[in-house]
């Protein structure tokens, strides 16, 4: 099996290698490519996954390339994992909605947009070039925001799924809390990408099987302060809506309080491009040969493990097929939305495709916000297609956190003056 990677210079790039090493018989990989046009970064990256793959015990050839079609070739599945304008444009997206009262973040709010405005070209024209050298190759896009990066590769007709790291998470940290394997725990997880919901959890007698028993209210009351913690939302509020919300939703649950916070620390990208510094300086030495502690402060717990889940059913390898949470087009699934709509649910996954998984229906609270940030979504896709002035503050009056014509305008005319160079129509 040959998989890619295209972002494959990333700093968080040995975090999917360190999974593939140690899940190489759910995953059998002959051959991995790293894609990136920065050559020195790519072999950086290149050298610690060789060095990993060694250390492990796996006998994968990795080799690296620095252009997309040269580097998908023969791919039985292509990751997407990248970052356009890079960390310093993400600080900008976390900063110059602050100066409009607004939450600054990469993936929601007029920040989101912008990252949505520069990826969703680049993303196509690189889906293209997949399609171009193998037609066949699944593409799995990790690349943020997810939603509608994967509604624009569905849209296109690309053979694409969207993954996020936020179900795995939960499934994982409420596995621990009860004490049992992960694989016993499943979610009744609902939404769109970073605006989802646990409504419920069900403790399994054995992994796959039917049946099982609730236990979401029993995790709220022994667990609930730490949950609470981890969601930094208050303990009350979880226990009345009897749900766990993503930590995204603090975002719309807390907008004016997190702005305030925002305002006062510096930005997450700042953060991150220091841990980056440390990794690449780390990642240079020849003796290093697992992924450092340090990559786990740089996000993205547990994406190594839900990408071969993912990887490994598609392609039919390792008998990891079955249920997963991954986003995927809605089809009716969610009866309030259109039916290309990219949704976050559960869905049976296997080598004829993903099936998202008919869900209960969605109370009044959180439906309404699902149907609000849908209809930005696709507005925001519509920005990132065609471009125009008008259709960028379409979207943002569309958004829950805007909403406002002054506050519309404004945030319109920060978005295109810092975005500009990545904007062929501005």
């Amino acid at each position: 099996m040959k998989l890619a990677i295209v972002g494959g210079g990333s700093t968080y790039t040995p975090e999917l290698i360190d999974g593939f090493a140690r899940l190489r018989d759910t995953l059998p990989i002959a051959e991995l490519v790293l894609v990136d046009p920065a050559a020195d970064r790519l072999e950086l990256i290149a050298g610690l996954a060789r060095r990993i793959f060694a250390r492990q015990g796996h006998g994968a050839r990795v080799s690296t390339a620095t252009e997309v079609a040269a580097g998908v070739q023969g791919a039985d599945a292509v990751l997407l994992q990248l970052r356009v304008g890079g960390q310093a444009a993400r600080n900008e997206d976390e900063t110059w909605p602050l100066e409009c009262g607004c939450v600054g973040q990469e993936t929601t709010g007029a920040g989101g947009l912008a990252k949505a405005l520069r990826t969703v070209p680049v993303v196509l024209d690189i889906a293209e070039q997949v399609r171009l050298a193998n037609p066949d190759a699944w593409i799995v896009d990790f690349t943020n925001p997810v939603g509608i990066v994967t509604r624009a590769l569905q849209t296109a007709g690309h053979k694409a799924v969207g993954l996020c790291n936020v179900a795995i998470g939960f499934q994982r940290k409420f596995a621990a809390h009860l004490g049992v394997d992960p694989e016993l725990v499943r979610l009744d997880h609902v939404g769109l990408n970073h605006l989802t919901w646990e409504r419920g959890v069900t403790l399994l007698d054995a992994p796959g099987a039917a049946g099982g028993r609730e236990v979401l209210p029993e995790l709220l009351d022994g667990f609930g302060e730490q949950i609470a913690e981890d969601l930094h939302l208050p303990l009350p509020v979880i226990r009345r809506l009897g749900v766990v919300p993503s930590y995204y939703l603090r975002y719309f649950y807390q907008h004016d309080q997190v702005v305030e916070e925002l305002r006062s620390k510096g930005s997450r990208a700042a953060e991150v491009a220091e841990i980056e510094r440390q990794l690449l300086e780390m990642y240079a030495d020849p003796a290093l040969d697992t992924k450092p502690e340090l990559l786990g402060k740089r996000g993205g717990a547990f994406y190594s493990e839900a990408a071969v889940q993912l990887i490994s059913a598609l392609l039919g390898t390792g008998g990891a097929t079955g249920v997963q949470v991954v986003n995927t087009r809605n089809d009716g699934v969610l009866p309030f939305l259109p039916d290309d709509a990219v949704i976050e649910v559960p869905a049976e996954v296997g080598p004829g495709g993903v099936r998202p998984l008919p869900q209960r229906p969605v109370e009044p609270l959180y439906a309404g916000l699902i149907a609000g940030v849908t209809a930005y979504e696709q507005l925001a896709l519509e920005a990132a297609l065609k471009g125009g002035r008008e259709r960028v503050f379409d979207a943002l009056l569309a958004h829950p956190l805007v909403g406002q014509l002054d506050l519309a305008d404004r945030l319109t005319d920060r978005l295109i003056a810092h975005n500009r160079t990545h904007l062929s129509w501005a």
